[in-house]
């Protein structure tokens, strides 16, 4: 079966000697078995005894760089019919879904490169409540040809409206680093 570990954790919110216990679920991202169906992927997750996976949801199609182009979930034209057809393969591998992810560079200095990807990924933000989840996941990118002071303006121009966007369908942005 899955397995989960209960971990002390310090909180500057703690009054007393008493920690704070969490549960912690192992997971992976589901890109390292790109060539699974997801059926395959959570019958995987079971076998190896993990809790969950953060689940690939790049536009269908051939992709350019490693890793990336790994579609498990089509959120294209996601339903909520297909959203229930997910979670019926979850509870029948009794593996949960930790979030969506989706990697591309909102900040590509190609502006139509840029585009395209923001708005998949604001598919892939509107498709996570349908699998009850809160999570999303992908990088903040970055203009290439510009130094890191001169990415902040069209950073901050990009990145608060999807903010915006996501907490009005109350979803988090966790970024990979």
């Amino acid at each position: 079966g899955v397995q989960t570990c209960a971990l002390p954790i310090c909180s500057a919110a703690s009054t007393g000697p008493e920690p704070i216990t969490a549960t912690m679920k192992l997971g992976f991202v589901s890109t390292i078995l790109g060539e699974l169906s997801l059926d395959e992927v959570l019958a995987f997750a079971a076998a190896e005894a993990f809790a969950t996976v953060e689940v690939m949801c790049w536009p269908v199609g051939k992709a350019e760089r490693r890793y990336a182009g790994v579609t498990h979930v089509d959120v294209t034209d996601f339903t909520q019919a297909q959203a229930d057809d997910v979670l019926a393969i979850t509870r029948k591998h009794g593996v949960s879904l930790s979030a969506l992810g989706y990697y591309p560079n909102a900040l590509d200095p190609d502006r139509a490169v840029a585009e395209r990807g923001i708005a998949h990924f604001k598919k892939v933000i509107a498709a996570a409540p349908k699998l009850g989840l809160t999570d999303v996941t992908t990088f903040v990118g970055r203009d290439w040809t510009k130094g890191v002071d001169d990415n902040w303006p069209r950073f901050l121009e990009v990145w608060r409206p999807l903010v915006a966007f996501a907490a009005d369908h109350g979803v988090r942005i966790c970024v990979e680093n």
